[in-house]
């Protein structure tokens, strides 16, 4: 009874085979698709990404010339306030030695006064000494303070420069 099906049992057989073999072909097919398919995805967002990173680059090395300039510039400020200071204490020197010379002839004109205001005279040489002492030490406590006010301003200038540029 077998030998009476043989024909469309091995027909059924190479139909199944075929069928399997084009499904296998394919499912192949469709699975080297979608490897390409990805592959270009892949591809494209590499692509994206390399863009992404050269833009952020760019930006970067923009603030940071941004920032070596504002550096720079503070620089040159902080220089050029050493430079106005040392030169007022040059001028400040020249302005206390004209003050010690002031209280000595002072003190030298009072002295050579009536003997019975020497006390008097002495008393007025020693004020005009102190004086010339007070304002000699305000004078030099008021640079030191231009000073630093000076380089605290610039820097403070400089920082706020340097938050602009990052903006």
């Amino acid at each position: 009874m077998l030998l009476n099906y043989w024909k469309p049992l091995a027909l059924a057989l190479l139909i199944g085979a075929v069928g399997a073999f084009c499904w296998q072909q394919g499912s192949s097919r469709a699975d080297a698709a979608w490897r390409a398919k990805w592959e270009r995805h892949l591809a494209a967002d590499a692509a994206e990404t390399a863009k992404a990173q050269a833009e952020q680059r760019a930006i970067e090395q923009s603030r940071q010339q941004s920032i070596s300039k504002v550096t720079q510039d503070a620089q040159r400020e902080i220089d050029r306030a050493a430079t106005d200071a040392a030169a007022a204490r040059a001028s400040a020197g020249s302005l206390r030695d004209a003050a010690d010379n002031l209280a000595r002839r002072l003190a030298a004109s009072e002295a050579g006064r009536d003997t019975c205001t020497a006390g008097a005279s002495k008393a007025a040489a020693a004020s005009a000494q102190l004086l010339a002492d007070v304002l000699k030490r305000a004078d030099e406590r008021a640079g030191v303070l231009a000073e630093a006010f000076d380089q605290s301003r610039t820097r403070g200038l400089a920082c706020e420069a340097a938050y602009d540029a990052l903006r």
